[in-house]
């Protein structure tokens, strides 16, 4: 099935400011120098030292121009032959010049081998590994004239500044080479990734952009999400530009360290580090193994307004005494019967106990293992198609812990299911699917919600589902329950096989606690394309051959032909695929799409009175109306009549009862639209393209007990 759809694409263009000054930036009172480099300067007041991670030098890539040919001058090549002559013959190359220096530009001073001119090249590109809106900038000689233009945060150049060494530099009074060093200061009025120079010859000495540096703490020691192997840490970070002091939240629940409970503070203090888990420090009894921490940082400054700033929530953990981290990962699927397994030790492990077999019991059970030092063990050959269990107990010097019990299936084996093991937020009206195994000619279906009895189940249980032939690997549940956990397992049986029947892994999903009308993650390229569900203005098909659907007379155009499902499969809310929607209302006046529903069709269910919907529009979207109408006629508008143009995903939150006054019967809801312009009173307008997902029912929120 085939259809076109037409894209807009909009090309942001920010002007870089003009250049503000080199300020104070004259005489070696201002610079130090450190084996003959400037290691930093003076700005406004303030000493910026280079690579501290607040001052920072880029990444610079060089090209010279031949024959109209933008070329690339690689790391470390000598001075390509073209450059003296093309185009500028009168920028002769210098003995040091290499190519591209892509481990970053100094400031130094020994003389010409260490200059980072560009004579005889045409432009460089200097990037930074943050987005900054000033840039210090220092060339020897301050003579030469060019342009400036910064690299924008998607990669496209922003517009052209010029610059003339006679007014843009300020001259430092450092001698280099014979020629003093000039440097110059210049913003951007949004945070871009670096800068473009243009100009003939011009000797760069040193590129460096100074990083946003925010109101509340940042850079945390530990670092976020860091493991921590001891039993004491000294707790540090950066702080926000305007603290005078700092509020320390600590603990081990997220929850109270976000809301600041007082059990969780531990002081305000003027420094920037704090001990923990000594006697007479928080936590003086010392960080216990397995323990995920959580800490804050509100920054604080009495005489400003704002104050405090509350901090990101951080976390450390400390590992566990047991083993964690299996490879392969608990429950994988497809693994090599020549897998070498292995695990990251537990905390202060010494020796480790392995056991393994075909059996969870047994496996469980098991005791008197032999030790060994590594942290890998290889099993030999296993059998396709089966599923094996595995246990590491660690031994620190004075205990032993027993380990979890962890399984993997080698490939061949049933598998692939879906909804995928521990998906959560599933809908009440889930198929469950998989993909048989390589000796499977039948299988044998346990389900239920009862997670030992699935896993334990035979042929007698009231959890056997029956037995389906090769080729039918599906199963409807029927209608679920809402935020229910559902276990699953399919047993593959070959009667000529003495191995069969080969046990199944234990699966799980939950279902959510709302209604899905459509989270367009079934959508594919086969018999169940988008436009199939959601009819636009473009159709589909061949007339007299099925299927085929003219169009709804309405200028929408649904699906993407460029992705393997026909959806957005990179702009995207929740899972991996949301519904693309191209509009164009200068002809047609409006655009719409509508899906007729099969469910949910009560939408009193549960006590369901409210609607939303996720979408996302393109600053480059011309304005229109975004609309959500029920059984074709019930519209309801969204207040902001530039919502098309929100670049970032937003959720639309619509009360029912607002189509029930228009006289919808909410337990008996047909068609769901989205459309763009006025539905009821068309008029001509612009075009764009939509992004929609995760549209939800959602009842009314549990009572809070006072």
């Amino acid at each position: 099935m085939s259809k076109n759809l037409l894209c807009l694409t909009l090309f942001a263009v920010v002007i870089m400011t003009a250049p503000v000054g080199a300020d104070t930036l004259s005489g070696l009172a201002d610079v130090t120098v450190i084996d003959g480099a400037i290691v930093s300067f003076r700005y406004e007041g303030t000493e910026y030292v280079v690579d501290d991670e607040v001052l920072s030098l880029g990444t610079t890539t060089r090209w010279y121009i031949d024959a109209g040919v933008e070329v690339l001058w690689p790391e470390g090549d000598p001075v390509p032959a073209a450059a003296p002559t093309v185009p500028n013959p009168s920028s002769n190359a210098k003995v040091g010049d290499v190519g591209s220096k892509a481990d970053n530009f100094l400031f130094t001073l020994n003389g010409a081998t260490d200059i980072s001119s560009i004579d005889g090249i045409n432009f460089q590109e200097t990037v930074f590994p943050f987005l900054t809106n000033t840039f210090f900038h220092f060339e020897r000689g301050g003579n030469d004239t060019g342009t400036w233009q910064a690299i924008l945060a998607d990669g496209s150049l922003g517009a052209p500044v010029s610059f003339s060494g006679a007014t843009s530099y300020a001259d430092t009074g450092v001698n280099v080479n014979g020629q003093n060093a000039f440097g110059v200061v210049f913003t951007t009025d949004v945070p871009v990734q670096g800068v473009r120079i243009t100009a003939e010859g011009h000797d760069t000495l040193s590129i460096s952009a100074l990083t946003v540096i925010p109101v509340i703490a940042t850079r945390p020691n530990p670092s976020d999400g860091a493991f921590h192997e001891d039993s004491w840490v000294n707790l540090s970070w950066s702080p926000g530009r305007l603290a005078v002091s700092h509020d320390v939240y600590l603990g081990d629940n997220f929850d109270d360290v976000d809301a600041g409970a007082e059990s969780t503070f531990q002081g305000n203090q003027a420094g920037t580090f704090i001990v923990v888990g000594f006697p007479g420090m928080p936590l003086p009894e010392g960080l216990f193994p397995g323990t995920t921490y959580y800490w804050r940082v509100d920054e604080v400054n009495d005489t400003e307004p704002n104050s405090p700033w509350k901090g990101d929530v951080w976390s450390f953990m400390v590992p566990p005494k047991t083993a964690y981290y299996p490879d392969p990962a608990d429950s994988a699927e497809l693994v090599d019967p020549d897998v070498k397994i292995s695990w990251t030790a537990g905390f202060g492990a010494m020796l480790h106990y392995i056991y393994f077999g075909d059996n969870f019991d047994d496996v469980n059970n098991a005791t008197g293992g032999l030790p060994q030092g590594t942290a890998t063990y290889t099993p030999g050959t296993l059998k396709l198609a089966k599923t094996y269990y595995w246990r590491v107990d660690e031994f620190d010097g004075v205990g032993t812990y027993k380990g979890d019990v962890w399984s993997f299936t080698t490939e061949g084996a049933v598998g692939d299911p879906d909804p995928a093991n521990g998906a959560v937020d599933v809908k009440q009206t889930q198929i469950i699917t998989w993909s048989s195994g390589i000796y499977a000619a039948s299988h044998q279906l346990y389900f239920g919600t009862d997670k030992d009895a699935v896993k334990n189940a035979d042929t007698g249980s009231p959890e056997y589902k029956g037995t389906g032939n090769l080729g039918a690997e599906s199963y409807d549940p029927g209608m679920l329950e809402w935020d229910t956990t559902y276990y699953w397992r399919i047993d593959e049986v070959n009667n000529i096989n003495p191995d069969s029947p080969w046990p199944g892994i234990l699966w799980s999903f939950t279902t959510a606690n709302f209604l899905i009308v459509d989270d367009f993650e079934d959508y594919d390229a086969g018999d169940n394309q988008i436009w199939y569900a959601w009819k636009d203005g473009l159709g589909y098909g061949t007339p007299g051959t099925e299927p085929y659907y003219p169009g709804n007379g309405t200028g929408s155009a649904v699906g993407d032909e460029n992705t393997p499902s026909y959806t957005e499969e990179t702009i995207v809310h929740g899972g991996n695929q949301s519904m693309p929607v191209f509009y164009d209302n200068s002809v047609l006046m409006y655009s719409e799409v509508e899906k007729t529903l099969t469910y949910p069709l009560d939408w009193t269910e549960n006590g369901v009175n409210t609607l939303t919907i996720w979408f996302r529009g393109d600053s480059a979207n011309a304005a229109e109306t975004l609309y959500v109408a029920l059984n074709g006629s019930a519209v309801v508008n969204h207040d902001n009549p530039n919502a098309v143009q929100i670049t970032t995903w937003t959720q639309w939150t619509i009360d029912l009862q607002a189509f029930a006054d228009q006289g919808v019967n909410l337990a008996n809801v047909n068609t769901i639209s989205l459309g763009l312009g006025n539905k009821k009173n068309p008029v001509a307008g612009g075009s764009g393209t939509m992004y929609f997902d995760d549209i939800r029912l959602y009842p009314p929120p549990p009572e809070t007990t006072p």
